[in-house]
């Protein structure tokens, strides 16, 4: 009984551990990532210039208006995004992999949701990525500032 007992609580704490958002090192190189969106692991120790590729979508305009999580009002007009661990404010070049189309955009709110996807851009992002008849691009995120 005892021993049953200690394998439920030891597999209740390693599920609540946190898990690493970004794999490799934090070098200038690019990376595939797997980020979690129920960890607690900041990412606010990489470094200008750091590198990632992944999925991105953007918001539909049904959150135009609405306050973001880092208390802004959302701007479907303007170059912003949501990261899922990223400082706000912080400064990312996107490229959208497909076109070599670039944009730079500021964190402003949370998300995305969506298994598989790194990264929620404005309208006007994803406009100037040419990539709203697509819906979602594969996309390369370098750190700026």
């Amino acid at each position: 009984m005892k021993l049953l007992l200690y394998i439920t609580v030891s597999m209740l704490l390693v599920s609540c551990a946190s898990t690493v958002r970004f794999t490799g090192n934090h070098s200038n190189s690019s990376v595939n990532t797997q980020i979690s969106a129920s960890s607690n692991t900041q990412t606010n120790d990489l470094p200008a210039g750091y590198t990632f590729r992944g999925k991105a979508s953007y918001y539909s305009d049904k959150f135009h208006g609405r306050s973001t999580a880092s208390g802004e009002i959302f701007d479907q007009n303007k170059l912003t995004a949501a990261h899922r661990s990223l400082p706000f404010g912080t400064k990312l070049k996107i490229k959208n992999l497909k076109n070599n189309r670039s944009v730079v955009v500021l964190i402003n709110d949370r998300g995305p949701f969506v298994d598989g996807r790194v990264i929620d851009l404005s309208y006007e992002a994803a406009r100037q990525l040419d990539m709203l008849q697509d819906g979602i691009a594969e996309v390369e995120c370098t750190i700026l500032e």
